[in-house]
């Protein structure tokens, strides 16, 4: 998966398109992000104990990762990723518009 942990992101599709967010989390096995205050959705928690009353809890959901797209931190523009080996021959990756590595 190209989108890392603290990545800025841009969402591109859904809801909260147009709007910008850091990432949180990456689950590769589902091709998933979690993105901070994007994908928000009420959750009712039952009471743990005796006494204790019932909450609506609001929870950021994971997101596609398909349906984002990551800010250069050098251009500060939404860019695709790509990547590139450096002299040391480790891959980086890389800004498709300004080539800066990310």
């Amino acid at each position: 998966m190209k989108i890392q942990k603290n990545d800025q992101v841009l969402i591109i599709r859904g809801k909260d398109k147009g709007k910008k967010g850091k990432v949180l989390r990456g689950l590769p096995k589902n091709n998933q992000i979690l993105v901070e205050n994007i994908n928000i959705k009420k959750v009712h928690k039952k009471p743990k104990k005796s006494g204790e009353k019932g909450q609506i809890v609001e929870i950021a959901f994971p997101i596609y990762a398909s349906n984002v797209k990551l800010i250069c931190p050098k251009c500060g523009k939404p860019a695709k990723i790509g990547y590139s080996k450096t002299k040391d021959k480790v891959k980086v990756r890389v800004c498709k518009k300004c080539g800066a590595e990310l």
